[in-house]
């Protein structure tokens, strides 16, 4: 079992998300101007899969936290986290939402495609497990990689967020595997290792640039006869 963002792909920076999309809308931004809506953003973490709010106001804080129960809730998080970060105009707004659920805007870290094929290649069936509020599957095939997928558990159509360990559970039982047989690869200790609660196994990587980590996901291999 594997996260997504984080451990099989990584998203964007915030300055390229941001330029991708003025780009497109024609909306122009002086050099100062873009630098502070970028770290603007950062602080707000209104980029899906970009790193977290440093503050999220009380009024969103509940939503916040059940953002990747349903596609309304994590439109609305972070449409609010962006209006938050100063970008009002409505037009830049849906367009930096619709923008991170974009194939261009992902990804996959150098040995993502050699982890997942190989695995299938030698008969380990796999499942993406993922706190998310959209379907993530384009992204996949984009990318070539949905051929080496058996199963997908998101936790916008589970119901369940992770660390609850009824999203695992959910994997598991498509998968046709035991707990005990099965290993989660995540870069969130407590979201992904909600899965140890049902006795799997759990490895960690650092959610890092695409540039920055080429191996992360290749230990995997190692462990594999530990789940066995």
């Amino acid at each position: 079992m594997f996260d997504f963002s984080g451990t099989l792909l990584c998203v964007e920076s915030i300055a390229h998300w941001l330029d991708a999309v003025l780009a497109e809308t024609e909306v122009g931004l002086s050099g100062d101007e873009f630098a502070h809506t970028v770290e603007r953003l950062t602080y707000h973490g209104a980029m899906p899969g970009g790193p977290n709010p440093q503050r999220v106001p009380a009024r969103l804080e509940r939503l916040w936290a059940e953002r990747d129960l349903d596609a309304e809730r994590h439109r609305a998080a972070y449409t609010a986290l962006i209006r938050e970060a100063g970008v009002t105009d409505p037009v830049l707004v849906d367009a930096l939402y619709a923008r991170h659920m974009t194939p261009e805007a992902w990804h996959p870290y150098p040995d993502t495609a050699r982890t997942l094929g190989e695995l299938s290649r030698g008969g380990v069936s796999v499942a993406v497990v993922s706190n998310i509020g959209w379907d993530l599957r384009p992204v996949f095939r984009a990318h070539g990689l949905d051929r080496w997928v058996d199963v997908y558990a998101l936790s916008f159509e589970v119901g369940v967020q992770k660390p609850d360990p009824g999203i695992f559970r959910f994997a598991c039982e498509r998968l046709g595997l035991a707990p005990a047989e099965t290993l989660m690869v995540g870069d969130d200790r407590r979201a992904d290792g909600g899965a140890e609660a049902l006795g799997a196994r759990v490895h960690f990587v650092d959610h890092l640039p695409v540039d920055r980590r080429p191996h992360g996901l290749l230990p995997v291999f190692g462990l594999l006869g530990d789940t066995a």
